[in-house]
Order: C-alpha cells, then structure tokens, then sequence
C-alpha cells in the first residue's frame, strides 16, 4: 500500500494566536525527518554515480540484513515494487490475484499493471487488514497469488495466509508499503511471504526523501528478474542486451544515499510511535462513539505508520480537530472496488464488500510521527473528547 499523501513540513506548521485549548500551534498529521546528517549524505551522493551508484547497492543491502532476507531490490516506488515483484514471479495476462479492497489503491492498480486481474476479498469482521477465511473463498482456479496488507503499520495474519499459500501452491507477496520493522512471531514485514514491497514516500516509517521503494525476499531467481525489470529489462553485466520488457523504475543514488541514514533511525521512530499509540489509547478509552486500533495479539508488534481510529461521527470530529488546528486524514473515504475505474471495469457496486466500506466511513487518523510530542498527543484528545461530547 502506497500512497500520495500530504505531508506537512516545519516550515508549514504555523502558531495560531487565535485557537484555544491545548492546541496553540498547528499539528500536523506527518512531519518527515530530514536532518543535517542526511542532507550531508545526499551531498556526498552526488560524487557518486547519479543512478545506481554504490549508495543503492549498500541500501540494498543493509535493507535486506535490517528484514532478515537475503535480498532486497530497490525501485522508485512502493507501487513499482508492488508490480515488479508480480512480473518477476511470472504473474501476468489470464492470472488472478486476490488482495483487500481497503488499502491505497495502489495495491489493486499493481496487479493491473501486470496485466493480471485484481479480485477482492473483505476484512476481518473485527479489523482492518484482509480475512484468510474470506481470502479462501475467493480463490480461484486462476489465483496466482496472494497480497495481504499490513495496513496501517498493523501485521496482518500473515502466517495464515502463508499457510494458505503453500497449501493452494499460488504466490505470496507481503503490501508492507506501512510496515517497515512491524513484526510476527518475531519475524519482520517482508520476510514471511515469497517476497515483501515497501515503500518509502515522505509519509512513511522511513522516507529516502522523495518516491521509493524495495522488495525483499530469499528467491534468488526473483530478485534476479526483479532488478533487471527495474533497469530496462537488461541482462546482468550489460548495458544494451534485454531479456526481459522492463521499466526505468530504479532509485536514485542520492534517495539511497538518505535512505541509509533513515534506516538507522528506523527502530528508534517506531518506538516513538508505539509510545504515542499507547498514551492515544490511554486517553481515548472508553470515549463514547469512538472505537480504536485493534490491540496487537501477542505474536505481533505493530508500528503504527497512522494511528485509526473509527466513528460514525467522522466528519464533524475532523472539523472539530481541524478548526482547533489539529490536521487529521481519511484512509481511504472510498475503497478500490468503489473506484470509478474499478467500477467501470468489473461492475463493482455498494455493498459487495460491506465491511470495507463502513471502514471508508468511519476511519479518522489522528498525527503520528516521532517528534509529536505525548502533551500534544493529551491536547488532541482532549478536544475529541469534547468534540464527541457534544
């Protein structure tokens, strides 16, 4: 899942004399890291080859250790690497791929462009992230594989759908795009599946300063395919001899070269952002007409990319924070079958997938980021609490 997201900086973030309560300055719902040490970086990319310099190669590489598999191809997207990694497993024209219609809309479109077919399955009856029950009624003879999301930084039943996948023999890629360094029975987002698809836009865990990407995996033959895909379709070790009918969708030497720093930082951020979830559900619980984040099981560690939360009284609680200079998101207000694309296509209509829906209803993320401090966190509570008191 990956997404064109508004991220505000810190030159956007204006004081307000004239709001009131707890939130005196505007709180922005993300706010990207970009510090002297990764400018300094990036200036030193420059003396590098511009694309596919050494900086990508050692992104790539300590990505991989980071994930705990043996590879890891970077692309210029998480939606490139969502497609790459279908194309490189051999899914394509007559195949189908069954995945969640509540996530960017990125997640379905890769399977497009593959030339696959995208078909859906609901939610869980109580989350967010795709059903393996309804998953397993969905398969069919055509399904090639199989894309999960972790949604929200929430691990999905990932060892379910594992199982599922070796039993039905069809592909399993992780839609990690939120989840970088969430966990299940101490394994990490990316690792579980035949290959794992992240992304690094600004809004995300870790950013490399701009578009991003990267797919993990242990296949060697697929990461073969995926990083000749990425790079025109070439041979390895040759500049003008293709194999393959590939895309120009690689990163650029001074994104990786920023991207390594992040990486560092990485643990430390999701740590923050657990921190923050636990002082949100703290304030939040038990608030009437408001329902929160799922609590993690015990084999799952979440890393909360947005903190959720669900009310029928969505639009007047976004006003009620946005007029108190509280900037808040809807992920997603329509889910993918209900898109016009999608709808025009293969004749989807309401209420095919009642559960996503209702989640298009009802979702408000609240700010979410390592340096929101737990004062601002009481503030914003404070006015929901007023808002749905009202």
């Amino acid at each position: 899942m990956t997404e064109h997201a508004k991220v505000q900086t810190p030159e956007s973030v204006q004081t307000s004399a004239g709001s009131h309560g707890p939130a005196k300055k505007k709180i922005p719902l993300a706010w990207p890291v970009i510090d002297a040490e990764m400018k300094n970086a990036a200036l030193a990319a420059l003396d590098e080859k511009l694309v596919m310099g050494e900086s990508v190669y050692k992104f790539e590489d300590e990505f991989a250790r980071y994930c705990g598999t043996k590879f890891a191809v970077s692309t210029s997207s998480g939606t490139a690497a969502l497609s790459i990694a279908l194309q490189s497993l051999g899914i394509g024209y007559g195949d189908q791929v069954v995945t969640t219609p509540f996530s960017f809309i990125a997640t379905a479109n890769a399977v497009i462009h593959t030339g696959a077919e995208p078909k859906f399955a609901d939610v869980e009856d109580n989350g967010i992230n795709l059903s393996p029950d309804k998953t397993r009624k969905a398969l069919t003879p055509k399904t090639r594989a199989i894309i999960p999301v972790h949604l929200y930084g929430h691990p999905s039943r990932i060892d379910e759908f594992r199982e599922m996948a070796e039993e039905k023999d069809v592909k399993l890629i992780e839609d990690a795009c939120q989840a970088h360094g969430a966990k299940v029975n101490g394994r990490k987002a990316g690792s579980i599946g035949d290959a794992g698809c992240f992304s690094f836009y600004p809004a995300k865990n870790m950013t490399v300063g701009g578009d991003g990407g990267m797919i993990t995996t242990n296949d060697e033959d697929l990461a073969e395919a995926a990083r000749s895909i990425r790079d025109c379709g070439r041979n390895k070790n040759s500049k003008y001899h293709m194999g393959r009918i590939g895309y120009t969708s690689r990163l650029n030497t001074v994104n990786a070269a920023i991207g390594r720093i992040q990486l560092r930082r990485l643990d430390g951020w999701n740590e923050s952002r657990r921190r923050l979830a636990a002082r949100y559900r703290k304030e939040l619980n038990g608030v009437q007409g408001l329902a929160l984040p799922s609590v993690e099981r015990a084999d799952e560690r979440g890393v909360y990319h947005l903190f959720v939360v669900r009310s029928q009284s969505r639009e007047k609680l976004k006003t009620h924070l946005e007029n108190n200079k509280v900037e808040t998101g809807v992920h997603y207000p329509v889910p993918i079958h209900l898109q016009t694309p999608y709808v025009q296509s293969y004749g989807y209509s309401t209420g095919t997938y009642p559960l996503s829906e209702q989640l298009s209803n009802e979702v408000l993320s609240l700010p979410m980021y390592p340096d929101l401090t737990e004062n601002e966190v009481a503030g914003i509570c404070s006015l929901i609490r007023e808002s749905l008191s009202n």
